[in-house]
Formats: structure tokens, C-alpha cells, sequence
């Protein structure tokens, strides 16, 4: 298994998280079969895409709420790492109270 689970949509609270705040969050090492993931489907393109990280943060975003790490966004990155075997990722990890 890749993901400890897959699911449809955020359970936690909105954050409002701008772009710059998390920039300012110091990625760190997160084992992917920790990971919960917020989104149930990839576009295949975005994963085989050269430039995917081009235009957004080269770190996933991960929201640490109620015991559990969500994978917000990094979806396509996460998983190249597994097809490469990796078993973890750095991450910006936000934990939410």
C-alpha cells in the first residue's frame, strides 16, 4: 500500500493558508504510508508532466489534524516518489489544533 488511506475531500477545518505562509513552513521528512490523501483521482498528464512542480511549491502540503497527515496538495509529486520507491517525501506539515 502507497497511502495509509485515500479519501474524498478535507475532514479538517479550512486554514486560509496563503501561498507565502506556507513557503514560510520548513518542509520535513514524511513516510508516505502516513499519509492520507484529500483527493481520490490524478490527472495522468499531471503526473508525466515535466514542468508539474514549475509553477507551485516543490514541497507537498501536508495538514496535521486529529492524528492524522493529510495530503492537500502534492498529490502527483507523492506518488512519482512511490513509482521511483521511495517511501517518504519532504513536506511542509501545518498541524492544525
Amino acid at each position: 500500500m502507497i497511502f495509509k488511506a485515500v479519501s474524498d475531500g478535507a475532514p479538517y477545518p479550512a486554514h486560509g493558508l496563503s501561498m507565502k505562509e506556507w513557503s514560510e513552513i520548513p518542509p520535513r521528512p514524511v513516510r508516505l504510508d502516513q499519509l492520507i490523501t484529500t483527493k481520490r483521482e490524478l490527472a495522468l498528464d499531471r503526473l508525466l508532466a515535466e514542468d508539474s512542480t514549475f509553477y507551485g511549491d516543490l514541497f507537498p502540503h501536508v495538514v496535521q489534524w486529529n492524528g492524522g497527515l493529510y495530503l492537500e496538495d502534492g498529490l502527483h509529486r507523492a506518488l512519482r516518489a512511490a513509482l521511483q520507491q521511495r517511501t517518504s517525501i519532504h513536506a511542509r506539515v501545518l498541524a492544525l489544533t
